[in-house]
């Protein structure tokens, strides 16, 4: 899923008016289009943590349902009605010329959310009962088919970059969603129905369960829509809005390797003897993101990348170089991140997560701020600071919130050896 992104910049560089779209895709529709899917996209964790018997999945794929339509229409809501300009001008400040792409470009990316939700509801089955090489196999089919709308895009050269970047997002996420259907339904058959019956999980605990996750999911998020608004009202406003998606689909392609990590300790944590692997692997993940990151940075890649994959402007490159160094703290704390939450998830005591996506986003605002009353730094460079130092305060928050049930395990598995189920 880390290539997406980059590709998607790649190809709007490569089009009329790159700037414009540029920002009016990664700097306005794209935070606004996460800000609102926010709420479901930790249905994943819960559908592995959660599905144990096919009355709680029922209950679960019910939940995702209602969500994603009452999402959906919130969508609507701010593409299709003067709302957008109340949001785009009045809160984000976004610069007028990119305005109208912007709106053009949430409108494209509509069915976004709800194909967001069915599929990572599906996929948490497809974890929980062994079957994550389906959920590759998904981001493949996904990856395809964006891919295949920018390539029309490039070969037709009249289509605005915007309306391509959107429509690829929005295509790819469509079909990974529908793969998840097809795919999840003999292990629904085979492997969830045959299952001993036990009673759907109470709604009251579902939702002990689930609210911390959506609240963490939200104050995740709305951290783009944040960086927007403040980079709109710094120097260089236009061209930080253009690089912001440019330099952060590089680093959340760093960043995606320890993400994934975070499912991989719900799943296999209650097992006896796991916790001490788990624990190393995800020291030995931190050492590699760290290292393959310095190794791009350091070294003519990152400006190979810019240049001949991102394609951007000469003077785009420079900001962004620069941009990408100061992001450096958000790739490596990521598999840190995940093994402290998924820990804290499998504790089922997840009030921890939201109190440090809290803290991250207070941190991150309070720099912003700086950055905004100082008015004389670049705002790309800003942004990556704020939001390199809110990751790692939120890290050392998700440590510390973490020890107890860390220790926990850790006495457990003393003297099992783990013999994965």
């Amino acid at each position: 899923m880390g290539i997406e992104m980059p590709a998607i910049t790649a190809v709007m560089a490569r089009l009329d008016h790159p700037e414009i779209s540029l920002a009016a895709h990664g700097g306005a529709a794209w935070p606004l289009a996460l800000i609102i899917e926010a709420p479901i996209i930790m249905l994943l964790s819960a559908s592995v943590a959660l599905c144990n018997n096919w009355s709680s999945y029922q209950r679960i794929y019910r939940f995702m349902m209602i969500s994603g339509f009452f999402l959906t229409a919130i969508h609507i809501l701010i593409a299709f009605t003067p709302l957008f300009d109340f949001v785009a001008q009045g809160i984000l400040g976004v610069p007028d010329e990119i305005v109208e792409p912007a709106r053009i470009s949430l409108r494209i990316l509509t069915p976004w959310t709800w194909s967001i939700a069915f599929r990572r509801c599906q996929q948490g089955v497809l974890i929980r009962f062994g079957h994550p090489e389906a959920v590759s196999i998904g981001t493949v089919i996904r990856l395809c088919s964006g891919l295949s709308v920018l390539a029309i895009g490039l070969l037709v050269q009249t289509v605005p970059g915007y309306i391509i970047g959107a429509s690829a997002q929005t295509v790819g996420t469509f079909c990974e969603a529908v793969y998840a259907g097809i795919r999840v339904k003999p292990i629904l058959k085979y492997q969830l129905k045959s299952l001993p019956a036990g009673d759907p999980i109470p709604w009251k605990t579902f939702f002990a369960f689930y609210s911390p996750l959506a609240l963490t999911s939200i104050l995740n998020q709305i951290w783009q829509p944040i960086g927007s608004a403040a980079l709109s009202r710094m120097p260089n406003a236009l061209e930080s809005l253009a690089v912001w998606s440019v330099v952060g689909g590089l680093v959340f392609m760093f960043r995606s390797i320890g993400f994934a990590y975070n499912e991989v300790v719900v799943a296999l944590l209650d097992q006896p003897g796991s916790s001490l692997h788990l624990r190393k692997f995800a020291l030995n993940l931190f050492k590699v993101i760290t290292g393959l990151y310095i190794l791009v940075a350091v070294t003519p890649l990152v400006y190979y990348w810019f240049t001949n994959v991102s394609g951007i402007s000469p003077n785009l490159v420079k900001i962004a170089r620069i941009g990408f160094w100061f992001a450096f703290p958000m790739a490596a704390t990521s598999a840190l991140q995940s093994w402290f939450q998924g820990a804290i998830l499998f504790s089922r005591k997840t009030r921890g997560i939201p109190e440090s996506t809290s803290i991250f986003l207070l941190t991150a605002v309070v720099i912003l701020g700086f950055g905004i009353s100082f008015g004389r730094i670049t705002g790309l460079y800003v942004g990556m600071i704020a939001f390199s130092i809110a990751n790692i305060t939120q890290t050392l928050w998700l440590w510390n919130r973490s020890k107890k049930v860390r220790t926990f395990v850790s006495e457990r598995d003393k003297n099992i050896v783990w013999e994965p189920l």
